[in-house]
């Protein structure tokens, strides 16, 4: 798919399909009047009689415009003016490139809003496009004979200025999108496709594309490094554990390293507390943590940011096998604590006790963890809002910041010092769940012991990360949430 911009008259443009933005309020901007006196004032006509109201999402589909230079012309609602932000022009523009994308070889010109390009700037509108572009075109059914969607063979946005600043917004917009599709389609394969060692050889496989460092450490390295907890969890399964690391290294010698750190859980019976089948049959997508972790470096890389993170990412099977852990059990995380295990289910947090004791042991100088960590935050939050949990509130700021650029909704919990006393254990340093009450949190509280005093942040995307069911702007299945807003936070990092 060929990204380009060009000058054209919307009317002149040659395509399969031209796409434009309207707003509920205001008049006509001077794209879409030009276009509805090529029409010869069908648009008018539309709106005085409210078939056409820009209202946020509304999709308008005249599949014949001979008029026009385009064969078919899709008009989508962008809302009202004042409320427009980022994330809702993005619903918008990917819910029309969605409904079209449905035919192979197929054109694409896109009438860059004027309204968006002042409210949002320019270059932002653009880089946006192009990531949703990217999205909308690709598909879900990685396991189905024909697809659905497909990509346009170009893609034309009209009416901005052909500089290189432009150009550079389009290029990380598109870097953007294949770093989200990469997660989705890494969260939506089936756990026999993807476990431990096949989620490895992938991240080295991009990581060897990229340039960027790597090491996988198997189960035998991993006993050396002492991560007891890690451990555990994949006692149950023939699949072994692997933990990624990988270095990207744009910020020189002696530059602050970013952590990034994720759970990969690559499928979550819930162990001997096993879970019902309705709670087990997306499982498949506890890996997203990691997931996003390796879009995220992928992304960072490919635009060369000047930057050093380093991504970590600990994967394991949790089953059922003899050899599985058991409740009662009194683990060894690699910081030495013990932990008494009270739910096989809260396995997730064992994985991260070791990996983010590891990355500490490195001396990076900050990070970000992500896990699809507790059903609790989902109750807490919805099944839309990442919940952000911190040892240190500066830090967390810049985090929360990042993502609110980028319009990824996002929300700060309490780390009160009390909710750790439900952590306490008669015969260990601590246990590995609390009580019903406040479960997000004991978990972050839980994580906060592995840290030290390394700024960290928290991640619970057990919400977003995965839609159980698609809508008009996105797929069932791995959303890529978060890979914008760390991409974003390297980026101010």
């Amino acid at each position: 798919m060929i990204f380009s911009l060009s000058q054209l008259s919307p009317v002149e443009a040659k395509a399969n399909w031209l796409l434009i933005g309207i707003t509920e309020d205001g008049e006509f901007d001077e794209t879409t009047q030009a276009l509805d006196e090529a029409l010869v004032g069908s648009l008018t006509r539309m709106k005085e009689r409210e078939d056409l109201t820009g209202k946020a999402g509304e999709l308008t589909i005249i599949p014949d415009v001979s008029q026009l230079s385009a064969d078919r012309l899709v008009i989508v609602g962008l809302g009202k003016i004042e409320k427009m932000k980022i994330g809702g022009f993005g619903k918008a523009i990917v819910t029309a490139v969605r409904k079209i994308a449905s035919k192979a070889d197929q054109s694409l010109n896109i009438c860059l809003p004027a309204a968006a390009a002042k409210a949002l700037g320019e270059e932002a509108a653009l880089e946006r496009i192009a990531d949703v572009v990217t999205v909308g075109c690709s598909t879900q059914g990685l396991y189905k004979e024909e697809q659905d969607r497909h990509e346009f063979t170009s893609v034309t946005i009209l009416g901005a200025e052909e500089n290189k600043q432009n150009q550079d917004a389009i290029h990380r917009g598109r870097i953007l999108g294949e770093a989200i599709n990469l997660t989705r389609n890494l969260v939506n394969r089936h756990p026999d496709d993807l476990y431990p060692d096949s989620f490895a050889q992938i991240s080295a496989d991009e990581a060897a594309a990229l340039g960027v460092r790597g090491e996988i450490l198997d189960e035998h390295m991993l006993e050396d490094e002492n991560m007891g907890a890690l451990l555990a969890v994949s006692r149950g399964t023939d699949r072994p554990p692997r933990m990624v690391v990988l270095k990207y290294e744009g910020g020189g010698e002696g530059a602050p390293t970013l952590a990034l750190v994720g759970k990969g859980v690559t499928f979550d019976s819930g162990g001997l507390s096993l879970k019902p089948s309705a709670g087990m049959i997306t499982m498949k997508s506890d890996m997203a943590g990691a997931a996003t972790v390796l879009g995220a470096i992928t992304a960072i890389a490919k635009l060369k940011l000047p930057v050093n993170v380093t991504g970590y990412m600990g994967l394991v099977e949790n089953m059922t096998g003899a050899g599985a852990y058991k409740l009662g059990s009194v683990v060894t995380a690699r910081n030495g604590k013990t932990i008494e295990i009270h739910n096989t289910d809260a396995e997730g947090r064992l994985v991260l006790a070791d990996v983010l004791a590891y990355a500490v042991d490195q001396k990076v100088d900050k990070i970000v963890d992500l896990a699809t960590l507790t059903g609790a935050c989902v109750v807490a939050l919805g099944e839309d809002v990442v919940g952000a949990f911190s040892n240190d509130q500066t830090w967390c700021e810049r985090v929360l910041n990042s993502s609110r650029e980028v319009d990824e909704d996002i929300w700060q919990m309490p780390m009160y010092d009390f909710f750790a006393e439900q952590l306490k254990s008669e015969f260990a340093d601590c246990k590995n769940i609390g009580s019903r009450w406040g479960g997000a949190i004991t978990a972050a509280k839980f994580l906060e012991q592995f840290v030290d005093e390394t700024p960290w942040v928290h991640l619970d995307i057990a919400g977003p990360s995965y839609a159980e069911s698609k809508s008009a702007h996105q797929d069932a299945g791995g959303t890529g949430v978060m890979v914008r807003a760390l991409v974003r936070l390297a980026m101010e990092n």
